[in-house]
């Protein structure tokens, strides 16, 4: 019931940024979060960071200090800015979003760190 559409992954060198974007469809359903997850080869999917309709954010320990998680005013869009990026972020990076009808998930965008 809630498309996500990402984009902004890339190739990109050590100690560079790159900022994500999933823009969430209209629907009935009130999302009450939304959030992001990556993926490396051969290693299961885990959170990066998190934010919830009254703002409150939780990240990864790997990431803090360098990500920050945001959406606009009506919370239909999320981003994820990266900074100072490392070769261990390489992945590929989903969002998704928490509603009471389920939680819903991105296609994926791949994100490079490598020289």
């Amino acid at each position: 019931q809630v498309q996500l559409v990402e984009s902004g992954g890339g190739l990109v060198q050590p100690g560079g940024s790159l900022r994500l974007s999933c823009v969430a469809s209209r629907s009935a359903a009130r999302i009450e979060a939304m959030g992001w997850y990556r993926q490396a080869p051969g290693k299961q999917r885990e959170l990066v960071a998190t934010i919830s309709r009254d703002g409150y954010t939780n990240y990864a320990d790997s990431v803090k200090g360098r990500f920050t998680i945001s959406t606009d005013n009506t919370e239909s869009t999320e981003y994820l800015q990266m900074n100072n990026l490392k070769p261990e972020d390489t992945a590929v990076y989903y969002c998704n979003a928490y509603t009471r009808l389920g939680t819903f998930w991105g296609q994926g965008t791949q994100v490079t760190v490598s020289s």
